[in-house]
Formats: structure tokens, sequence, C-alpha cells
């Protein structure tokens, strides 16, 4: 019997909307408290949204109050300014790493 094709989840950005494996994306999560981060194992609590490993893309999601309206939250700057940090360390150490 043929092994069944691994199905592969699929999830949509939200700074260009589109559907793109789990894997390429990187989560941004808002906590039960409600401090909004970045999940990069995808593991943490609260409620998730997916937006694409660039800088164009997040701040497009930002910019647009995208993620504001998936979190179901308020992103301030300071907040805004976190998540960029965060995704740029993210993206210089996977080009360190690759």
């Amino acid at each position: 019997m043929p092994a069944k094709p691994k199905k592969i989840p699929m999830r949509m950005c939200v700074g260009c909307r589109e559907m793109k494996p789990k894997a390429e994306l990187i989560r941004v999560v808002r906590s039960p408290e409600g401090t909004v981060s970045l999940d990069p194992v995808g593991k943490k609590p609260g409620r998730g949204a997916y937006v694409c490993r660039s800088n164009a893309c997040l701040a497009r999601a930002i910019k647009q109050k995208q993620l504001e309206r998936q979190l179901e939250t308020s992103l301030g700057e300071e907040t805004a300014a976190a998540l960029r940090d965060t995704l740029a360390a993210l993206t210089e150490e996977a080009k360190a790493h690759g």
C-alpha cells in the first residue's frame, strides 16, 4: 500500500495575503496576558497570526492594521518596533546558519 503524501499545513500571511506552508511563515502571538510577540517555534499559547519572514510583509501587516485585526488587540508603536527588531534578528540568525 503506497504511503499517503504528508499533508503540509498552509497558512495565510496577513501582510501579502498569500497562502504558504506554515513552516515558511512566522507566528505573531497575543498571549493570554495581552502581550504581543513573535513566536518562531509556533508553540506559545494565545491568539496567533502568520506573517512572511520578510520585513516588507511585517511592515505592511502593521501599517494596514491586519495584525491588530487578527490578534484582536491594538499594537503600540513600541510593540510594532519590537516585532520588527525581533524579525530582523531572526533573519540575520537564519543567514548566519544558512
